[in-house]
């Protein structure tokens, strides 16, 4: 019987080249797989390495049941006509200028009575004295001084406002004033302060009215919460003397 050939222990060092060239082989291999996958060889996509633009665009499928979720809403608004726009024009326009038209008014009066006249007229020279007695017109009115409170009344018995107060004083003298500060100045002819005399109107551009006292004081309904007083002159105003 021929005799086996020996076998040969194997060494450390034969071990380790064996692990060594293992893991090589499997490195290369590793290495392999991507570059099989680009150039085709496997079940990829081939469109992937192709020189053909790449595409971002998207494609959403709407229900056809859901174009009325789609539906724009709309209210009763419509547009005004050429005829409305014109009207509205015309309208601002005029208001605009009543305004101005007023505000030149309110400083055409103020001007005129800080000169001592009113807007519409000058002063009358030589005016006529009128038909009472100034100093009977103060006596009569200083009775209800610190008596008769202010109020819109005509009245000693209620109250008086500043028109309210000469409408009553000269009443009893048998001279009618209507109410209002306007009215009554409209039944006077203005004076100027060197003809002032007792008894005189004094109109305030603002609307109120006093009685003269003929040394520069008057006698007037001043405001809410006081009574008829008895106090110097204020304020910007103008005579009108009352010649019925």
């Amino acid at each position: 019987m021929p005799r086996l050939p020996r076998l040969k222990r194997p060494t450390k060092k034969g071990a380790v080249t064996v692990v060594v060239m293992t893991f090589a082989a499997g490195l290369i291999a590793t290495m392999a797989l991507p570059a099989y996958a680009f150039g085709g060889g496997g079940s990829f996509d081939q469109g992937v390495a192709t020189s053909g633009p790449l595409s971002g665009a998207q494609t959403l499928q709407v229900p056809a049941d859901a174009s009325a979720a789609l539906a724009v809403s709309r209210d009763n608004y419509t547009a005004p006509t050429t005829e409305q726009l014109a009207a509205s024009r015309e309208a601002a326009a005029a208001a605009v200028a009543a305004t101005e038209a007023a505000n030149n008014a309110a400083a055409a009066a103020a001007t005129a009575a800080a000169s001592g006249a009113t807007a519409n007229s000058a002063f009358t020279v030589n005016p006529p004295s009128g038909s009472y007695s100034g100093a009977a017109i103060i006596a009569f009115a200083q009775q209800f001084v610190g008596v008769v409170p202010y109020g819109s009344g005509a009245s000693p018995d209620t109250s008086f406002g500043c028109d309210g107060l000469t409408q009553y004083v000269f009443g009893a003298f048998g001279i009618y004033l209507p109410r209002t500060v306007s009215n009554q100045a409209a039944m006077g002819i203005p004076i100027s302060p060197a003809d002032a005399q007792a008894g005189d109107l004094m109109i305030y551009p603002i609307g109120h009215v006093g009685i003269y006292d003929g040394a520069g004081g008057m006698i007037d309904s001043p405001d809410w919460g006081r009574y008829v007083e008895h106090r110097p002159v204020w304020g910007s105003y103008y005579f009108v003397r009352i010649v019925a």
